[in-house]
């Protein structure tokens, strides 16, 4: 488990009628309240930060991280929340953020609708800024709300808000002892709920305590085994029979708590097997993230292999692998989406050639030969000798490089898209837990050309 740090960022004041209007604010025009009427607060529930959105927002698009960049090679991320704000706005953010705060710790002058909005403003807010002082001294106090919120709120829409409220405080303030008292709130969210959306969200929560709320070595073996039963079973062990985002979440939860453990040897053969299975999937985002898991248990073998000298014990052939994928690449054209089919195709390219030369994600054989001096060029020691360009797979946050290199890596950036959508970029430049989790990440800074 990772070594946590924690640090602190200032927050301010005031509240205009334009910044009133954010989703973050919790209020509408029309209400100027948390608590208003259904009709009104129900209306941006679902997604307030793009109900209220507008051109030339200083807060980068949510689905901007949702689904790949056009850019096969390189995801560039939007710096446009980390260039500055209005002083006015910059400064209200952190007392809205009280207020909101207030509000959930209120209990009696509340219903549900004004709940929903409440939670929905604070994820907004916690999202696009680094709250960690401003929520030091209440974060004690808000976490059991949102467990309670989670195993008994009087909606499913409530409920979501409440998990994704809990796993953006936990990125925020992480803890040493919150898993123990989420585990099993968790744990019969994914079991009870009849929303696909709630249970989803569970197992994105639960990877995230056991990691950064206090989980131990024991405890993130067991959560493995737990989200691997999803997998195995398709979902039913969870009454979410043949549902394709509960897989595919349980299995991008495996890989973001695989990625923080330093031995996977009790869990390559179960596993490889059900992510196996799950390459047979009529869902094109669970044979992908099926696919991924594959690579990332290969890398670990290698890992570990180079590490100790000794063998990793998975016996699987890694050619019937890689004859798989294509032969899904081949058939990907048959009922898949174009947007699916280049997803898809894109991803397993980069698999098979992980697997094939032991390589991390997006590697490029593609290159270009040395100088040769009988066309012009210089004389060199690497004269006419075929140059591969590399690894390709980066982001870019204002004026650095991340670079994405291993699967490892690769797991917790799709868990940080997923999670913090087009705050990520603040959250990397400011939040400990966030650098903690993309510590391994090699960074090249760019100079900025400045106009004359």
């Amino acid at each position: 488990m990772s070594d946590l740090r924690r640090r602190a960022l200032a927050g301010g004041k005031t509240i205009s009628r334009k910044a009133r209007s954010k989703p973050e604010s919790g209020l509408s025009s029309s209400t100027h309240s948390p608590n208003g009427s259904p009709a009104n607060s129900r209306a941006g529930s679902r997604a307030p930060s793009r109900a209220n959105s507008r051109p030339g927002s200083r807060y980068a698009s949510e689905d901007e991280f949702a689904s790949d960049s056009e850019n096969d090679d390189i995801m560039t991320m939007s710096t446009n929340s980390v260039e500055g704000d209005d002083d006015s706005e910059g400064l209200a953010w952190a007392e809205r953020l009280q207020d909101r705060v207030a509000e959930l710790q209120d209990r009696k002058r509340s219903s549900v609708q004004g709940r929903e909005a409440t939670l929905g403003a604070y994820n907004h807010l916690l999202k696009h800024h680094f709250a960690q002082r401003q929520l030091d001294r209440s974060v004690a106090e808000l976490m059991p709300v949102f467990l309670r919120l989670i195993r008994s709120g009087s909606s499913d829409e409530e409920k979501l808000r409440a998990l994704k409220a809990f796993t953006l405080t936990l990125l925020t303030c992480s803890s040493e002892t919150v898993f123990e008292h989420a585990l099993p709130v968790l744990k019969s969210t994914c079991h009870d709920s009849e929303e696909e959306d709630v249970k989803v969200e569970a197992i994105y929560a639960l990877s995230i305590a056991v990691t950064y709320g206090g989980g131990s070595a024991t405890a993130a073996d067991e959560t493995l085994d737990f989200l691997l039963e999803i997998v195995e079973s398709d979902g039913h062990s969870v009454g979410a029979a043949d549902s394709g985002p509960v897989v595919t979440a349980a299995q991008q939860a495996w890989a973001f708590v695989a990625s923080h453990m330093d031995d996977l040897t009790e869990h390559s053969e179960s596993a490889i097997e059900a992510f196996m299975e799950q390459l047979d999937s009529s869902d094109p985002e669970v044979q992908t993230s099926a696919g991924v898991n594959i690579a990332l248990l290969f890398e670990s073998a290698r890992e570990y292999e180079e590490e100790t000298g000794e063998s990793f014990g998975m016996q699987y052939n890694q050619h019937r692998i890689m004859t798989r994928m294509s032969e899904i690449v081949r058939d990907s054209s048959k009922g898949v989406s174009k947007k699916d089919r280049k997803h898809l195709r894109s991803n397993f390219s980069s698999i098979v050639t992980s697997l094939e030369r032991g390589k991390g994600p997006g590697y490029s054989t593609a290159g270009r030969s040395g100088p040769n001096p009988h066309t012009g060029g210089a004389k060199t020691d690497e004269e006419g000798e075929f140059q591969e360009f590399g690894y390709r797979e980066r982001i870019r946050i204002y004026n650095q490089f991340l670079l994405i290199n291993t699967w490892s890596l690769h797991a917790r950036v799709e868990m940080l898209k997923i999670l913090l959508g087009g705050g990520f970029p603040v959250h990397y430049l400011e939040n400990p837990v966030v650098r903690d989790i993309m510590s391994s990440a090699e960074v090249e800074f760019v100079t900025q050309k400045t106009k004359k």
